[in-house]
Formats: C-alpha cells, structure tokens, sequence
C-alpha cells in the first residue's frame, strides 16, 4: 500500500559544495546519509491534503466541507508565485524535531526569509476565508500542518545524527544550491474546478 504524499512548497538542492566528495563528507557526522538527488529545504509544510481539509472542517465545526478546504487550498497553491533559485551557506549540522533527523542549517538570502514569510502570510488569509477563527491557534493545532515551532530555520535534512548529542556540529563552510520553489507532490494534488 503506497502512503499518501504529503504536499509542501519547498526548494531543491542542486548541490552540495564543489562535487559529490563534499556531501559525502557529511557522512563522519550522519549516519544513513540521504541521496543527494532528493534533498530539499521546505519552505511551507501542508501536509497530507485530505487531513489538512478535515482539521479544517472539524475546526470550523463543518461549516466548511472538507471538499471546499480541499478545492480552495489547490487554487491557492497553484496560484502562488515561484521563488527563483538561489545559493546559500552552511557551517552546521543541526539535530531536528524528537531528534531522529540530521540537517544543513542553511543561511538563505533574505528574499527567501521573505517568501517564507509571505507564504505563512497567505496560509493565514488561506485560513481566513475558509472560515477558521483563531488562525494563528489552528496553525499551530493542525496535526496536518505539523507546526511545532513559531521561528523557521531553514535546514536541509541529511540523515540520521551519529551522535546522541543535540548540540550543533562545526563542519566546514560550505555552498548549497537551490532550485526554484516547486509543490513537491504537486502532480497528486485534484483539480481545482
């Protein structure tokens, strides 16, 4: 059984430092180190689609029906502008959430600081018109949305940390390169009618 997508707006690593001996060297750090053709940094994190359109509907105790959730949150991620790629930096290694996951913290130009934050801007006028009182509150509720955190770090997430230590690993600096923003899974999102 294939598990459903999860929907984000995210960027893609084109590269990691001068080639692939400078990823691989992250490895002395992380253990199950990521393919390279796969990393990403999430700008915005939806989640799955249909839990998303529930949290909202359970929210707005179903004054709005999941399936128009579902319909306007496709039209606004469809209608969102892209970010056009960009380099940023890395000197550590940070440990995320429950701390299973190793990631790049990554200093971003601060377009990309801003288009994180218009994009946090749209989910809430998103929200709001889909009738949900309490935005700032639902944000941080939906089990979809999974906000754990009110501050971004943009990260890259590279694998497992080798250590058990949550303190951050000094690595040295390195360039990352990113692609334009993109819908990761945006080919399983339904029409917007």
């Amino acid at each position: 059984m294939q598990a459903v997508p999860r929907i984000t707006v995210e960027v893609p690593v084109l590269g990691v430092g001068a080639g692939p001996a400078d990823y691989e060297e992250l490895g002395q750090h992380v253990d199950a180190l990521r393919r390279p053709n796969g990393l990403h940094l999430t700008l915005l994190h939806i989640g799955i689609l249909a839990d998303f359109s529930r949290d909202v509907t359970e929210w707005t105790k179903g004054i709005t029906p999941a399936a128009v959730a579902t319909r306007e949150t496709v039209r606004w991620l469809q209608a969102l502008p892209v970010l056009d790629g960009f380099p940023g930096t890395a000197e550590r290694l940070i440990v995320l959430g429950g701390g299973g996951i190793s990631g790049l913290e990554v200093d971003v130009p601060q377009q990309v600081h801003d288009y994180q934050v218009s994009l946090v801007e749209g989910l809430r006028g998103l929200l709001d018109r889909l009738l949900v009182d309490n935005v700032d509150d639902f944000i941080l509720g939906s089990q979809a949305l999974g906000f754990r955190y009110p501050h971004w770090v943009p990260h890259v997430a590279v694998g497992r940390p080798r250590s058990r230590s949550r303190e951050p690993v000094s690595i040295p600096p390195v360039t990352v390169t990113f692609g334009a923003s993109r819908i990761r899974n945006g080919q399983f999102l339904p029409a917007a009618d």
